[in-house]
């Protein structure tokens, strides 16, 4: 078994890692900030080493950028990657649903863990129809991340969830600063809900279309709309 200070290290790298991945998500830290190790151990008051493991964790997910002399910045992702991410989920749910028809989708949908999913689709649509974004981000992510151990295997669960939450990060700043910008927040959840528990394997793929081109529609106003 591990030493427990090796447990210990590694919680805390984690706990780290969340918090500053919700930093990002809530807009507090913008596309393009800088930070040392040394800043980040110093606001969190632990030590250099699990703030380091931290931050490259981070960075493999494409959430920062890594310069050895000035340390890291918050990762500025474009319109273009924005397009890569939503049009590489469409492909892959698509992909994973176009195999779960009828019978077998239905059955997939029962139980305790479509449960907490009807829950969080119902938070999340009511934070979207509110334009409430702090609220919407946490639910929406555990929603599809709790929906997709249902229908996918963890691999893809995974891939799907780092997907979204790129999404959100380069999402954020630009939904903070629209005046209108809760109107452009989907809230599709509990339909999407409704027609997996009924089996509608054609329903729920017409639900994922309507939020993915609800986002491209989204990023083609951002790209014509002067900033």
């Amino acid at each position: 078994m591990p030493a427990s200070g090796a447990v210990t290290r590694s919680t805390l790298r984690q706990q780290i890692a969340d918090a500053l991945r919700d930093e990002v998500l809530a807009g507090r830290l913008l596309p393009g900030q800088e930070f040392t190790v040394k800043q980040i151990a110093e606001q969190y008051g632990v030590s250099a080493t699990p703030v380091r493991e931290a931050l490259v964790d981070l960075s493999a997910q494409d959430l920062l950028d890594s310069d050895q002399h000035r340390g890291f910045r918050v990762h500025r992702f474009s319109i273009d990657d924005f397009r890569g991410m939503v049009e590489a989920r469409a492909l892959i749910v698509d992909g994973v649903f176009g195999k779960l028809e009828g019978e077998r989708l239905a059955a997939r949908a029962h139980g305790t863990e479509l449960v907490s999913v009807r829950r969080r689709a119902e938070e999340a649509a009511r934070a979207a129809r509110c334009g409430d974004l702090n609220i919407l981000i946490g639910y929406d992510l555990r929603f599809w991340r709790e929906l997709g151990a249902l229908v996918a295997n963890r691999y893809v669960a995974d891939f799907l969830h780092r997907l979204r939450v790129q999404a959100w990060v380069f999402s954020v700043p630009f939904l903070r600063e629209e005046t209108e910008g809760g109107k452009w927040l989907w809230n599709g959840h509990e339909q999407l809900v409704d027609a997996l528990t009924l089996g509608d394997a054609a329903g729920v793929r017409a639900v994922i279309a309507e939020y993915d081109d609800h986002a491209l529609k989204w990023a083609d106003r951002l790209e014509s709309s002067p900033r």
